[in-house]
C-alpha cells in the first residue's frame, strides 16, 4: 500500500501561515493609522489621503516582480517582512516621542505599502514552485482567501482594539507579527530560479518582462480581462454596493454592516472553493460565468427600478444580497482561474514580472472605475437602477469579447515551460 502523500508541502503550509500573520498585521496597522490620523486632525480629506496612499505603490509591482525573478524568493520575502517590521517600529518610536507629524505617518504608510507591492508578486511567483500543477487553483485560492480575510478582519478587529488599547500598542503588535512571519519563512525551501543579484539587471528584467507580456497572446488577454473586470466590477462593490445599501435602501447600521460583511464572506468562500471547481473554470469557458454575472446584475437593477420592490422592503435587501454575493464570489473565482493559467504557461524566470504586471494593470484600473461610478451615480440621482443596468450591459459586452478572445485557449496537456 502506497503511503498517503500530504495535499501540500510543509513549505507551502508555512508560506500560508506567514501570509496570514503578515497580511493581517499589515492590514491592521494601515487601518489603525488611518483612524489615528482622523483623530489627530479631524479632517476627512487627510483620512481619505491615508487610505489612497496604499494604492500608489502598486506602480512598483513590476519592480517587485523583477526582484522576485532575480533573487532568492525566500530571502526576498524574509527581507521584506523584516523591512516592514522596522518601518512599523519607527512609527512606534515616533508615537512614543509625542504626536508624530501627519507627513511622517503618510511617508511611513507609503513605505509600508511599497513593501506590500513588492511582496505580493513574490508570493504568487513562489506558489508554482511549492505545489503540484493540479493544485494551483486551490493554492491560489488560499492566498486570495487570506487577502479576503484581512479585508474583513482588519476593520473589525482594528476598530475594537483601537478603542481599547490605542494605536501604539497595535503598532507594536503589527511589528511583532511581521517579524514572526519572517521567522516562519526561514524554514521554507524554494528552489532558486536563476543566479545573479538584483543589480544592475532589474531595469533590463523589467524591459524583458513587458516585452514578454506583449509577445504572449494568452498573457495579453489575461491582462486585458483582469483590467476590465477590475474596472467594471470592483468599483461596484467599493462604491455602488455601499451607496445602494445605505442611501437607496436606507439600511440601518446593522443591516449595512451585515450586508458588506456577507459580500466579503462571499469573496472568501469563492477563493477557498475554486480549487474544487477548477474544471468548471477553465479559461476557454470563463465567458459563461460572465454571462451569469450579467443576469444577476440585471436582476438586481430591475429590483431597484420604480416598478420593482420598494426601497424599504425586506425583500429588496434580501434580493440585493442574493445577487451581489454570487457576483463577488464569481469575480474572485474567475480572477484566480486566470492567474493560475498564467502560472502554468509562464517560465519561472519570467513569472514574477508577468504576475506583477498583471497585478499593477488590473489594480490600477479599479480607482479609475471608482471615479466613473461616482460620476454615474451622481448623474443618475434617484435612478441608480440605471447605473446597475449599465454595469450589466458592460459585463455582457465583456462576456462576448471574452468568448471571442479565449475560445482557442484550451488547457494544454503537454509539459509546461515553467519548470
Amino acid at each position: 500500500m502506497e503511503p498517503i502523500r500530504p495535499r501540500f508541502s510543509s513549505s507551502f503550509v508555512l508560506l500560508i501561515a506567514g501570509q496570514i500573520i503578515s497580511v493581517l498585521g499589515t492590514a491592521l496597522i494601515r487601518f489603525v493609522l488611518s483612524l489615528y490620523v482622523l483623530d489627530l486632525t479631524g479632517r476627512a480629506d487627510l483620512f481619505a489621503l491615508m487610505l489612497a496612499l496604499a494604492h500608489l505603490p502598486l506602480l512598483l509591482s513590476p519592480v517587485g516582480g523583477a526582484l522576485a525573478d532575480r533573487m532568492d524568493r525566500r530571502r526576498l520575502m524574509i527581507l521584506l517582512d523584516l523591512t516592514g517590521s522596522v518601518i512599523v517600529l519607527g512609527l512606534l518610536l515616533a508615537m512614543a516621542a509625542g504626536e508624530p507629524p501627519v507627513a511622517l505617518i503618510g511617508g511611513l504608510m507609503l513605505l509600508l505599502a511599497a513593501v506590500s507591492a513588492i511582496y505580493s508578486p513574490t508570493v504568487l511567483a513562489s506558489i508554482p514552485q511549492l505545489v503540484a500543477e493540479d493544485r494551483l487553483e486551490q493554492a491560489n485560492g488560499m492566498v486570495s482567501g487570506v487577502q479576503a480575510l484581512s479585508a474583513v478582519a482588519a476593520p473589525l478587529a482594528g476598530g475594537v482594539l483601537y478603542s481599547l488599547v490605542g494605536a501604539p500598542v497595535l503598532a507594536g503588535a503589527s511589528a511583532v507579527a511581521l517579524l514572526l512571519s519572517g521567522i516562519l519563512l526561514l524554514f521554507i525551501r524554494i528552489p532558486r530560479v536563476r543566479s545573479g543579484g538584483p543589480v544592475p539587471s532589474v531595469a533590463q528584467d523589467l524591459k524583458d518582462g513587458f516585452a514578454y507580456v506583449s509577445r504572449q497572446g494568452l498573457i495579453r488577454k489575461a491582462v486585458l480581462l483582469a483590467a476590465l473586470l477590475n474596472f467594471i466590477l470592483t468599483p461596484f462593490f467599493l462604491v455602488g454596493a455601499p451607496y445602494i445599501l445605505r442611501v437607496v435602501m436606507e439600511s440601518s447600521d446593522m443591516r449595512y454592516g451585515m450586508g458588506i460583511g456577507l459580500i466579503q464572506a462571499a469573496v472568501l468562500v469563492g477563493a477557498l472553493s475554486v480549487g474544487k471547481l477548477a474544471k468548471h473554470f477553465a479559461v476557454p469557458v470563463l465567458y459563461r460565468w460572465l454571462y451569469v454575472i450579467v443576469v444577476l446584475l440585471a436582476s438586481l437593477g430591475l429590483s431597484l427600478a420604480p416598478l420593482g420592490l420598494p426601497p424599504g422592503y425586506e425583500g429588496t435587501y434580501l434580493l440585493f444580497l442574493a445577487c451581489a454575493m454570487p457576483v463577488a464570489g464569481l469575480m474572485t473565482m474567475i480572477s484566480i482561474a486566470v492567474i493560475s493559467r498564467v502560472q502554468k504557461e509562464t517560465p519561472s524566470f519570467h513569472l514574477g514580472k508577468v504576475l506583477a504586471i498583471i497585478t499593477m494593470v488590473s489594480q490600477c484600473a479599479a480607482p479609475l472605475g471608482q471615479l466613473v461610478y461616482g460620476l454615474l451615480i451622481r448623474s443618475a440621482g434617484s435612478r441608480v437602477y440605471l447605473v446597475v443596468l449599465t454595469v450589466s450591459a458592460a459585463m455582457a459586452l465583456l462576456a462576448g469579447g471574452a468568448r471571442r478572445l479565449l475560445h482557442n485557449e484550451g488547457e494544454r496537456v503537454d509539459s509546461h515551460p515553467r519548470h
